[in-house]
């Protein structure tokens, strides 16, 4: 599994009592990921009753036939509650955890629980310490050490803009606000290093026209996965990672080897030795995605 396989991951509240029809794709079938959440969209008094829904769903996954099972995550409060969580009956039929609030300083506490590899992990950066160039290195550091369990770091957007007192806005992408360089740092600290990030979520889910222009923003900066909040942003995010027909050309093109250290194709420099990287991530996106016609692609 790769981080371009989740697509639009859907956080669930683990208080809902249709998580098994959600995570065995029967109540969205497009649905390619999910992440049941026990952290923040849970109230503190409602924890025993999200514990009680993770252990029947845990319970009735394991008894279930396994093969439409969509990837499935667990978000835990803190690293008391993974622990918790490591020890239910079961937990061998989840995928992996998020680890919330991940700083250089909290990791080592939720790795104690972690040691063995048989889950992967979704760090969500979303504290402070993403705004300090110094601490995210530490990280990165830590977190290569690892890097084969790490199937993507989560860009926590909201929490961060909690961190500056400020809220997204109605009308605007996230690029287009103090989130966006933000979201230019975390790139380019971690994907150089060879780590997947995901694209933070869009709260506003009733504006479908602003979501689709983030996910061009979103794909622009390489970040091939987004938070789903709502089951309607599913198909949205994911339509909008199908690949043009003109961009798919090049990228085989680059691929095939065929045509020397450079050449020209749609009006547009081809550089196997620089193009190659996002070469492969188009070709497995149109391979996951599909692809779109464009006008460009009747000149190929």
């Amino acid at each position: 599994m790769d981080a371009l396989e989740l697509g639009a991951t859907l956080y669930v509240p683990a208080v809902r009592q249709d998580l098994f029809d959600i995570v065995t794709g029967r109540k969205h079938r497009q649905l390619r990921s999910c992440v049941i959440c026990l952290e923040d969209s849970i109230a503190p008094a409602d924890v025993p009753l999200a514990l009680g829904n993770l252990t029947a769903l845990l319970r009735r996954l394991e008894e279930s036939d396994q093969s439409d099972r969509r990837p499935v995550f667990i978000r835990p409060r803190d690293e008391h509650m993974l622990a918790r969580i490591l020890a239910l009956p079961g937990i061998g039929a989840v995928d992996g955890f998020v680890i919330p609030k991940a700083t250089a300083d909290s990791l080592p506490d939720y790795l104690r629980s972690l040691a063995s590899d048989e889950h992967l992990l979704m760090p969500t950066l979303e504290t402070r310490e993403v705004f300090d160039p110094a601490e995210l290195r530490r990280l990165r550091d830590q977190l290569l050490s690892i890097a084969h369990r790490i199937l993507a770091i989560r860009i926590g957007g909201n929490d961060l803009l909690h961190n500056i007192g400020t809220r997204r806005s109605l009308v605007r992408t996230a690029y287009q606000g103090p989130l966006g360089a933000a979201i230019g740092s975390l790139v380019t600290t971690f994907a150089p290093f060879g780590f997947s990030l995901s694209a933070p979520v869009f709260e506003h889910f009733n504006n479908f026209d602003l979501l689709r222009e983030e996910v061009e923003h979103d794909i622009e900066h390489g970040l091939l996965t987004k938070t789903a909040i709502h089951p309607a942003q599913i198909d949205v995010i994911q339509q909008a990672y199908r690949v043009g027909a003109h961009e798919l050309a090049e990228a085989r093109a680059i691929l095939g080897g065929e045509a020397g250290g450079v050449f020209a194709l749609n009006g547009s420099m081809c550089e196997p030795a620089t193009h190659t990287r996002w070469a492969k991530a188009v070709v497995k996106r149109a391979g996951l995605y599909g692809v779109r016609a464009d006008a460009i692609a009747a000149a190929v």
